[in-house]
């Protein structure tokens, strides 16, 4: 009877000290603050689907997304530590590295996204713009801080375009104005501003659009930054976030329509049918372009990288001239097999 109940006593220890292993040993998942470039809008499904379908968690990630204000603010916010990962514009991560030199937490970036800066002119027909050198002499409007209006000097050297005159307006008003004749043209993303320009009874068909990848400008768009402080403290983090982000980038682009549903979960206000075309359209321009292909999704090409390096320190005016080995670092992408991501060429 003793020996019985020893067993017992034996067994049932033995029982609560396996289900308590897994609780006790079990490794925390490493917390991830992840900033956006913009709004929760269509292509903000790329980073929001990973995470409603488990991926970072699986790879071990505790990842929150946040809606950004703009390329610039998400690199500020990473520099600063307040965010230990973003999405930006490479140019405005170029500007801020070359401007601050001695920052000691300049964030570097690990994946191309947008392989083709979004940066776009447009004009309407009625104007009678038709192309780049057109634009000789006229109004054109942006926020001080867009990034075709930054850029706007290397568009303006490769189309041999002469002066021009630039009125500055807050983004919202920026489609209005044009619609309204009070500037003769505008730059913006390729997948915004025509859809605003929609919204506001414009067809498409009385638009002219001058994408910069389209006029001899190959300017890299958007990639995913990290600060120095992630990528000395926990390299293997970055790894594990670039792996899951890529299995949910390819989920998103094989089911675009389907991608939308994560963007609504987070912003209950989304139109759905509006961002599920932004979304197409941020696929077929800067995403799965033809100079995505031809480079890879998430790799850059050092020549073209070293080429708009120079640009943007001419264009930009920085302090300090862009050192492209400072401002990317390939190390962390996952295989060549996980970044076969992009659907088929549409037809």
């Amino acid at each position: 009877m003793i020996l019985t109940r020893r067993r017992s006593l034996t067994l049932g220890a033995a029982l609560l000290a396996g289900s308590a292993a897994p609780h006790a040993f079990a490794q925390a998942a490493t917390p991830i603050k992840f900033q956006l470039d913009w709004r929760f809008e269509g292509p903000a499904a790329l980073f929001l689907l990973p995470v409603a379908k488990g991926y970072f968690k699986q790879a071990g990630l505790d990842v929150t997304v946040d809606a950004g204000s703009g390329s610039g603010g998400a690199v500020t916010r990473v520099a600063s530590g307040a965010y230990d990962m973003g999405f930006a514009d490479l140019a405005a991560l170029m500007e801020f590295n070359a401007n601050n030199p001695d920052a000691p937490n300049k964030p570097v970036a690990v994946m191309m996204v947008y392989n083709n800066t979004p940066a776009t002119v447009f004009a309407l027909k009625k104007s009678g713009i038709a192309k780049p050198s057109d634009l000789t002499g006229k109004k054109l409007g942006a926020p001080v801080f867009d990034a075709g209006r930054r850029g706007f000097q290397i568009f303006q050297k490769a189309n041999q375009v002469g002066d021009v005159n630039w009125i500055a307006m807050d983004p919202p008003l920026r489609e209005t104005m044009l619609v309204r004749g009070d500037v003769d043209a505008i730059t913006g993303f390729g997948f915004t501003s025509l859809l605003n320009l929609e919204a506001r009874g414009i067809q498409a068909s009385d638009v002219v659009m001058m994408p910069f990848a389209d006029h001899g400008v190959k300017l890299y768009g958007n990639a995913i930054i990290v600060g120095q402080k992630l990528l000395k403290e926990n390299p293997n983090a970055i790894k594990a976030f670039l792996s899951a982000f890529a299995k949910g980038v390819k989920d998103a682009l094989a089911n675009p329509v389907a991608s939308i549903d994560h963007v609504k979960a987070r912003d209950g206000i989304v139109n759905v049918p509006l961002e599920t075309r932004r979304m197409q359209l941020a696929i077929d321009t800067v995403i799965a372009s033809a100079d995505a292909r031809a480079e890879g999704f998430g790799q850059i090409v050092p020549s073209r990288l070293s080429l708009m390096a120079s640009q943007v320190s001419d264009a930009y005016g920085t302090k300090t001239r862009v050192n492209p080995d400072t401002v990317w670092n390939g190390s962390f992408l996952p295989p060549k097999a996980e970044l076969n991501v992009l659907p088929p060429a549409r037809k």
